[in-house]
């Protein structure tokens, strides 16, 4: 039980990589606030974990909704001891047919979303004078570009950027800022970026997951579940010295 009575706020904690991060911290011991667009979902998937577990409805792109989540979980808790940063949106366009709609929707999300949650939860744990744990999900693709994927990679770049900053500026809190750089994981948002990459390079369904799969030095694309221990341990005591790093979680897709 290594995050026994700590306070836990997962974003797009309704599915994948959220759903099973939250479902490890409550067998870890923790209570956990599942956020997400899908109430319904974050309600159904709390009343399974136990540990005081909740849903609450959350839309990173609105300030009054961060507000009332750090609001309500304080209520509810007692305050917050660990932020999963994990909502996010994908888009797939060639470079010349990105729009001004497309870049604005995925930055409000994965990284103005990532940013202001952070920022509200961070402004809470300072005023409890007793620390804290954020971990944000960034993305091999925050690490190099790819052709058809300039919009959601330069997001995720700044994913990584903003875990720097906000490492640096906040560990004098004892509050420590990291990230997570999951490689190709198999979750609902993969068979939308698998449907996307057919659109664009005529495959079939379930092609493109099989190919990223096979080329995975581990042998197989990531699972959920694979990201989940790494989320606990920069959430535990034993983190306590790391600051402002992303780590990878990819099976040897990108070394770092």
């Amino acid at each position: 039980m290594r995050l026994k009575d700590k306070v836990a706020v997962v974003t797009g904690g309704a599915s994948g990589i959220g759903k099973a991060i939250a479902t490890r911290y409550a067998a870890e011991g923790a209570r956990v606030a599942i956020a997400d667009l899908d109430a319904k979902g974050a309600a159904d998937l709390a009343a399974t974990l136990g540990h005081g577990a909740f849903g609450a409805a959350f839309d990173c792109t609105r300030q009054d909704s961060i507000d009332a989540l750090v609001s309500t979980v304080t209520e509810r808790a007692g305050g917050i001891d660990i932020l999963v940063n994990n909502a996010g949106v994908f888009a797939m366009d060639p470079i010349e047919d990105v729009t001004r709609a497309q870049w604005t929707q995925v930055f409000a999300v994965n990284a103005e979303g990532t940013f202001f949650t952070l920022q509200a939860v961070a402004k809470q744990m300072i005023r409890q004078g007793r620390g804290g744990k954020i971990v944000n999900l960034a993305s091999q693709a925050g690490r190099r570009g790819e052709a058809l994927v300039a919009v959601y990679c330069a997001s995720k770049a700044a994913v990584i950027s903003l875990t720097q900053s906000a490492g640096l500026g906040l560990i004098r809190h004892r509050i420590n800022v990291n990230a997570i750089a999951p490689g190709v994981v198999d979750t609902p948002m993969w068979d939308f970026v698998d449907r996307e990459f057919g659109r664009h390079e005529g495959l079939q369904p379930g092609e493109k997951k099989r190919l990223v799969g096979r080329m995975v030095p581990f042998g197989r694309m990531g699972l959920p579940e694979d990201l989940a221990g790494m989320a606990v341990f920069l959430a535990t005591p034993d983190a306590d010295y790391i600051v402002a790093q992303t780590y990878g979680v990819d099976g040897g897709n990108w070394m770092a």
